[in-house]
């Protein structure tokens, strides 16, 4: 089992969740995070500090989110480690409430 960053996050990007890895499994693309799963020890220290409720662990994905497992893995060989807290997006908290987000997901770095 690992932990996923679903659809949730697309255009927030908060980055509460990197500050507390103890393993630094978190990656950074355009408008999206996402954990290296080869990475993550599975601590679930992630979850509760995601404003938008956007980590999981694998084997509690909300219907509809199962690719983001693949999405995750591919992601974090391509996007680089990010090993501190940021800024979220500008429009992060407006953005965060918004459901259907996948195809705003830009996947280069």
């Amino acid at each position: 089992m690992t932990f996923v960053v679903t659809e949730a996050c697309v255009r927030c990007k908060y980055t509460d969740c990197v500050s507390v890895c103890p393993v630094e499994c978190f990656h950074e693309g355009p408008e999206f995070l996402v954990i290296d799963p080869a990475a993550c020890i599975d601590c679930g220290v992630c979850v509760p500090e995601c404003p938008a409720e956007a980590i999981f662990a694998e084997e509690d994905l909300p219907p509809g989110q199962a690719e983001f497992v693949e999405i995750n893995a591919r992601l974090a060989l391509a996007w680089p480690l990010i090993t501190e807290a940021r800024d979220p997006l500008p429009d992060a908290d407006e953005w965060s409430s918004v459901k259907d987000k996948k195809h705003y997901l830009l996947e280069s770095a």
